[in-house]
C-alpha cells in the first residue's frame, strides 16, 4: 500500500476510533449513572445545525479559515455528540457503534469506488454541446442503475470537464450532480442506498424498476431539456484538447475491478443465507464486504495504468475531505435520525401518503437519505400493521395491502413515495448524497467554477427541483 493510501487509511481510522472511544472506555461508568432517557435532548441536534451551516457558509464567509479547519471542526463537533453518548445515554455504545458501522460500510465503497475509477482514463472525441453533453448525462443516468451513483459519477465526471474545457459553467456541474449522482439511480437497489437497505429488507429486486420507470424518465428527460438550452447559450470552446469523433480508454482492466465492487456489495448476511458476519461473531465495526472492498481498491491502486493516473489528475485529497467531513456529519446526525425516527413511529398513523413524500424528501436532503428512508418505510409498514423488520412482511408491503388507516391508498404508493423522495431530494444540497461532495472537490480541483452550498441551494436546486418534485407529488401523491 502506498503512502498515500495509507495516510487515507489511517486519517479514517483515527477519526472513526476517536469518535467511538469515549463510549467504549466510559460505557460501564455510565450505565451505572442516574435514569437516563432513551432518547436524546432536543438540544443535541445544536452540533449538526452548527456543522450543516458552517459547510454552508464557511467557503463563503470565512473561507481562510474554514479551508484549515474544517476537519478539526467536524472532529469536535462529532466527539461532542460522542461524549454525550458514552457518558448520558442509554445503550449509546451500541449506538456509536451501529453508526461506526454505517459509516465503514460508507467510506469502504466510496473511496474504493474513486480509486477504482480514477484508474479509468475515458478520453471523448466530441466537442462539449448540448446534444454530446445531454447524451452523456442520460448515460450517466442509466450506468448509475448498473455501477452506483457513485460508480458513474467517479467514472464520468472527468471526461465530462474534459470536454468542456473552455466552456465549463456553475451549471455544467449542477445538473451532473443532479442527474447523474441522484436522480438516475433511482431504479434500482444498486443505483442508490436507500434502495439497496430497501432490498435487504424484503422489498424484491425489480419492484422500484417497475414502478418507478416514467417519473423516472419524465424527470430525467425534462432536467436534460432545461440543461440543453443553458448549454445552448454558451457556444463551443475551441481550447479544449480531444480527438475528434472516437472515444479511448486507458485502464481497462479496471473495469474488471469495477465489477467485482458492485458484486462485493450484495456479501451480506440479508442476501446470501449463512453468509458470514464478521460484526455478529467478532463484534467488529466492519464486515467481509468492506475487507473485500479494501482489498479491491489496494489492488487497483497498486497495478493502476500510470498514464490514466495522470491523465485523470488523480489524488486522495477528494476523499480524505470527504472522510473528514462526513465523520462530523455521521456522528452529529445521530441525535436527529433518533428524534426523526420516534416521530416518524408515533405519528405514522397520522401521515398521509402527501406527508411520507414530503417529510421524506426534505428530510434526505440534509441528512443522510438512507437512514431517512428506512425510519419512514417503518413508519408506513407500521401504518399497516406490518413490521419493517420482517422481510415477509415487508414483500407484503410492497405488493400492496390497504388498510382502514391508509384511507384509499395503497401500501405501494406509501412506498413509492417514500423511495422517490429519498433518491430524488439528495439532490437538493451537496451532502443529500455522497457523490455530491465528491463531484463538487473533484470539478474544483479542475479549476471548474464550481456554486458554494448556498448558490446550489438557491440559485439550482429550489428553482429547478423544487418545481418538478411538486409536480410529481401532484399527479402521483397527492393524497
Amino acid at each position: 500500500m502506498t503512502k498515500q493510501l495509507k495516510r487515507v487509511a489511517a486519517s479514517g481510522a483515527a477519526l472513526l476510533l476517536f469518535t467511538a472511544y469515549p463510549a467504549a472506555v466510559f460505557s460501564e461508568t455510565a450505565a451505572g449513572s442516574a435514569q437516563r432517557s432513551s432518547l436524546p435532548p432536543v438540544w443535541l441536534v445544536v452540533p449538526f445545525v452548527v456543522l450543516l451551516l458552517m459547510i454552508a457558509t464557511g467557503p463563503l464567509l470565512y473561507c481562510r479559515f474554514w479551508e484549515h479547519h474544517h476537519r478539526k471542526v467536524s472532529i469536535a463537533l462529532g466527539a461532542m455528540v460522542s461524549l454525550w453518548y458514552g457518558f448520558g445515554m442509554a445503550h449509546g455504545l451500541s449506538i456509536l457503534q451501529h453508526t461506526l458501522e454505517e459509516y465503514l460500510s460508507f467510506i469502504a465503497l466510496l473511496s474504493s469506488l474513486f480509486i477504482v475509477a480514477g484508474g479509468i482514463l475515458i478520453r471523448i472525441g466530441w466537442r462539449g454541446s448540448p446534444p454530446v453533453n445531454g447524451l452523456l448525462l442520460i448515460t450517466g443516468a442509466l450506468l448509475a442503475n448498473l455501477i452506483g451513483t457513485t460508480g458513474a459519477s467517479m467514472l464520468l465526471i472527468r471526461p465530462y470537464l474534459r470536454i468542456n474545457e473552455g466552456r465549463l459553467r456553475p451549471f455544467h456541474i449542477v445538473f451532473f450532480i443532479f442527474i447523474v449522482s441522484n436522480i438516475g439511480g433511482g431504479l434500482t437497489p444498486i443505483g442508490d442506498p436507500p434502495l439497496f437497505l430497501g432490498f435487504l429488507r424484503g422489498v424484491p429486486f425489480f419492484w422500484v424498476l417497475g414502478h418507478l420507470w416514467l417519473p423516472w424518465l419524465l424527470t430525467i428527460i425534462v432536467l436534460c431539456l432545461i440543461f440543453m438550452v443553458f448549454d445552448a447559450r454558451v457556444g463551443i470552446s475551441e481550447t479544449a484538447i480531444r480527438c475528434k469523433g472516437s472515444i479511448q480508454l486507458k485502464g481497462e482492466k479496471n473495469f474488471l475491478y469495477l465489477g467485482l465492487l458492485i458484486l462485493s456489495v450484495f456479501l451480506d448476511p440479508a442476501v446470501i443465507d449463512g453468509f458470514p458476519s464478521l460484526q455478529r461473531l467478532f463484534h467488529l465495526p466492519f464486515g467481509i464486504r468492506e475487507l473485500v472492498m479494501a482489498s479491491i481498491a489496494v489492488a487497483a491502486y497498486k497495478t493502476a495504468d500510470k498514464e490514466a493516473l495522470e491523465g485523470n489528475g488523480f489524488n486522495f485529497e477528494p476523499i480524505r475531505e470527504v472522510a473528514f467531513l462526513f465523520i462530523g456529519i455521521f456522528a452529529t446526525m445521530i441525535p436527529a435520525l433518533q428524534l426523526i425516527s420516534a416521530y416518524a413511529r408515533d405519528h405514522a398513523g397520522q401521515f398521509s401518503v402527501s406527508r411520507f413524500y414530503w417529510f421524506t424528501g426534505v428530510l434526505s436532503g440534509v441528512l443522510d437519505n438512507a437512514p431517512t428512508y428506512l425510519n419512514f418505510l417503518a413508519g408506513a409498514a407500521g401504518k399497516f400493521g406490518l413490521d419493517a423488520g420482517n422481510p415477509i412482511e415487508v414483500r407484503q408491503f410492497a405488493q400492496g395491502v390497504s388498510s382502514p388507516s391508509a384511507g384509499d391508498a395503497s401500501s405501494q404508493l406509501y412506498l413509492l413515495a417514500i423511495s422517490a423522495a429519498s433518491v430524488f431530494f439528495g439532490a437538493m444540497t451537496y451532502i443529500g448524497n455522497a457523490p455530491n461532495f465528491m463531484v463538487r472537490n473533484i470539478a474544483a480541483q479542475a479549476n471548474a467554477d464550481v456554486p458554494d452550498f448556498l448558490g446550489y441551494v438557491f440559485r439550482y436546486s429550489i428553482p429547478i427541483l423544487l418545481p418538478i418534485f411538486a409536480v410529481i407529488w401532484f399527479v402521483l401523491f397527492n393524497i
